[in-house]
C-alpha cells in the first residue's frame, strides 16, 4: 500500500500552489467565522464547558484534513451529535461514576478508535444499513428535540429533560420562570439570524455586492449577533440584570492529556460511542459523496472511517467531544471556494487563535445568542420533504420514518436509532419475505413475457410459467412454496411448472430445501419443474448441490427457449388470455 493512500493528503499536497493556498484561504476565514459561535453553543447544547467547543474544533480539523479522503468535508461539533454526547454523558454522570467533560473526551476516544478499527477492517459498507428514510427521520427528531431544549435558554429558563414530553412538561411547569429581557435578546437574535439566513442575500445584491463577499456577510451573521451584543451586555451589566452569560472561558490551547479510562466506564460508554460515530459517519459520508460529486471527486468510505477516527481520538486526547462531518459549514467550506483540506487546517490555525486570544471577551456573551445559533442552524436539518415522499412512494418507508421519529421524540435519541435499524431491517425482511411472483404468459408474436394480470398475453394450459422477483432465502422459502402449490392447483391439465428467475441473485439452503420439497410434491402429481434464465452464480452454487440430479426437469437458458421446448412435448394449443 503506497504512503499517499494511507495518508491521503500527500495527494493534494503534490502541487499545491498559490492560487489553491489562496482559495483555501478564504474558505478558512468563512468557517472560522461559522464555527467560532458553533463551537460554543454545540459544548453547550452537549451539556459542557463552551471552551470544549473551542477544543473540538481544532486538533480534529487538523486530524482530518491529513486522513480524510474528501477534500472539502468540515469536520467539527454538530447539532445531532451533540444532543447524543448530552443525553449520554448527562445519565452516566448524574450518577456520580465520572464528571461531564471526562466521559465527554472518552466517547470521543472510543467512537475514534471503533471508526479506525472498522477502517482497517473495509468496514465502509456499514454505512447501508441506516436507511435514507431513517436517517432523515432521526435527524428530523433530533433537530425538533434540540430545538425545543434550546428555548430554555432563550426563555432564561433551565429546561431537564431529552424527550419531547419531558421537554415539554419541564417548559410548561417554568413558564412562570421565563425572563423578560433574556427572550427579548434570544428572539431578536432568532429574527436577526433568520432575516440573514433567507433574505440578507437579496437585500446585498441589491445593494450591489456580489460574489464571496456576499456570502462572507451571510455566514458572518453570527459573530455579528456577538458584535453588538458583547459590548451591549458588558455596558449594560446584562449579567447583574438576571440574564446566562457564558462566563469564564480559561484562555490558552487545549492540554493533551488521555481520557479517564475505567473498564466499567468503557461498558456503560461503548455501545452510545459506537451509535454516536456511526450516524456522524453516515452523515459525513452523504456529505463527502454530495460535494466529491460536483468536482469528480471519489470518496472512500473505508478512508473516511480512519479519517473520522482520527478526528475523534484527536479531540480526546485535546479535551474535546465527539466530532463528524457537519453539513452546513461542509457546504460553506466548498461553496467558498475551498479546493483542499488546507482550508480546515488554516481554520483550525484561526480557532486557536481565538482560543487564545478572544475568549476574555466571550465572558459576557449571552447564552441566548449561542441558543439562537443553534435554533436557526437545526431548522434546516427538519426534512418534511423526505417524509412526504415516503408517503406517496412508499409505505415500508414511510413506516421506518414515522417509527423512527416517534421512538426518538418519546424515547430519547439513542433508542430512535436503535428503533430506526430494527424497523428497517424488520420492514425489509417482512417485504422479501413476502416476495412479488408473476405468472407470466407470452406477448404475441414475441419472445417477451408478461405478468397475465397486467396485459394481454398467450399462455398454455399444461405450463405454468412463474417469474420470481426476489432472491430466495429462509424468510420466504416457504411463501415460495405457497404459491407454487396454489397457482398449480387451478390449473387442470398442467404437466410443467417452470420457474423463471432472472430476478433471483441468490438462493440460501433453506429456498433450496424449499425447491426440493416442491420438486418432490410437483412429481407425485405428474408435473415436471423446470428453472429458466438463472444466473451464473447461482446455478454454480445449485451445481454444488445435489438438487439439479434430483430435477424432474430442465434447466433452460432463456424462459422463451423453454416455452417452446415444452409446448412441443404436448398436445394443446396456446390459448389467448
Amino acid at each position: 500500500m503506497r504512503i499517499d493512500q494511507v495518508v491521503p493528503a500527500l495527494q493534494w499536497l503534490r502541487g499545491y500552489d498559490r492560487v489553491a493556498l489562496t482559495n483555501d484561504g478564504l474558505a478558512a476565514v468563512v468557517v472560522t467565522i461559522m464555527l467560532i459561535p458553533q463551537s460554543l453553543a454545540y459544548a453547550l447544547l452537549a451539556g459542557l464547558p463552551a471552551e470544549m467547543g473551542l477544543y473540538a474544533s481544532i486538533l480534529p480539523l487538523i486530524a482530518y484534513a491529513l486522513f480524510g479522503s474528501s477534500r472539502t468535508l468540515s469536520v467539527g461539533p454538530v447539532a445531532v451529535a451533540s444532543l447524543m454526547t448530552a443525553s449520554t454523558v448527562g445519565a452516566v454522570a448524574s450518577r456520580g461514576v465520572v464528571d461531564y467533560a471526562s466521559a465527554a473526551t472518552l466517547l470521543a476516544l472510543l467512537g475514534g478508535l471503533t471508526l479506525i478499527v472498522m477502517g482497517l477492517l473495509k468496514f465502509g459498507f456499514v454505512s447501508h444499513f441506516l436507511s435514507r428514510p431513517v436517517v432523515s427521520g432521526f435527524i428530523t427528531a433530533s433537530a425538533i428535540i434540540i430545538a425545543l431544549g434550546q428555548l430554555g435558554p432563550l426563555l432564561g429558563i433551565a429546561l431537564q429533560g431529552a424527550t419531547l414530553p419531558s421537554l415539554s412538561q419541564d417548559l410548561f411547569t417554568r413558564l412562570t420562570e421565563v425572563h423578560g429581557l433574556t427572550v427579548a435578546i434570544g428572539a431578536g437574535s432568532v429574527a436577526f439570524l433568520m432575516l440573514a439566513r433567507y433574505r440578507l442575500s437579496t437585500w446585498l445584491v441589491r445593494l450591489g455586492l456580489e460574489g464571496r463577499s456576499v456570502e462572507m456577510l451571510v455566514r458572518s451573521a453570527p459573530v455579528l449577533v456577538m458584535a453588538v451584543l458583547i459590548p451591549l451586555s458588558a455596558g449594560m451589566n446584562f449579567e447583574s440584570a438576571g440574564v446566562p452569560l457564558v462566563g469564564q472561558i480559561p484562555s490558552g490551547l487545549p492540554a493533551f492529556s488521555a481520557p479517564n479510562i475505567s473498564w466499567h466506564l468503557i461498558q456503560e460508554l461503548a455501545l452510545p460511542a459506537f451509535l454516536i460515530a456511526l450516524i456522524g459517519f453516515i452523515e459525513s459520508v452523504a456529505v463527502g459523496k454530495t460535494l466529491g460529486a460536483r468536482r469528480r471527486q471519489r470518496i472512500d468510505p473505508d478512508q473516511e472511517l480512519i479519517g473520522l477516527g482520527a478526528a475523534n481520538t484527536a479531540a480526546a486526547l485535546s479535551g474535546g467531544f465527539p466530532v463528524t462531518g457537519g453539513f452546513s459549514r461542509s457546504v460553506v467550506n466548498f461553496e467558498a471556494g475551498a479546493e483542499t483540506q488546507m482550508a480546515s487546517v488554516l481554520a483550525a490555525l484561526g480557532i486557536a487563535v481565538a482560543a487564545v486570544f478572544l475568549t476574555p471577551i466571550l465572558y459576557f456573551l449571552p447564552k441566548a445568542v449561542l441558543a439562537a445559533t443553534i435554533v436557526v442552524a437545526v431548522i434546516s436539518l427538519i426534512d418534511f420533504d423526505t417524509i412526504t415522499l415516503a408517503r406517496r412512494y412508499r409505505t415500508a418507508d414511510f413506516s421506518a420514518v414515522v417509527i423512527t421519529i416517534a421512538i426518538t421524540l418519546l424515547a430519547g435519541v439513542e433508542v430512535g436509532v436503535l428503533a430506526g435499524v430494527v424497523a428497517s431491517v424488520g420492514l425489509h425482511l417482512y417485504h422479501t419475505s413476502r416476495p412479488h411472483f408473476a405468472v407470466v404468459g407470452q406477448v404475441a408474436n414475441s419472445e417477451h413475457y408478461r405478468n397475465v394480470e397486467r396485459h394481454t398475453v398467450v399462455t398454455d394450459p399444461h405450463i405454468l410459467s412463474m417469474r420470481i422477483d426476489e432472491s430466495l432465502y429462509f424468510a420466504n422459502a416457504a411463501y415460495l412454496e405457497e404459491m407454487v402449490f396454489a397457482q398449480a392447483a387451478l390449473r387442470e391439465h398442467l404437466t410443467h411448472v417452470v420457474l423463471m428467475c432472472p430476478a433471483v441473485n441468490a438462493i440460501d439452503l433453506s429456498a433450496l430445501e424449499a425447491l426440493e420439497e416442491i420438486n418432490t410434491r410437483l412429481i407425485e402429481n405428474d408435473v415436471m419443474l423446470h428453472l429458466s434464465e438463472v444466473k451464473g452464480p447461482v446455478m454454480d452454487a445449485l451445481q454444488r448441490s445435489d438438487f439439479l440430479s434430483h430435477l424432474t426437469g430442465e434447466v433452460f437458458l432463456s424462459h422463451h427457449g423453454a416455452v417452446t421446448a415444452l409446448r412441443a412435448k404436448g398436445t394443446a394449443d396456446p390459448a389467448l388470455t
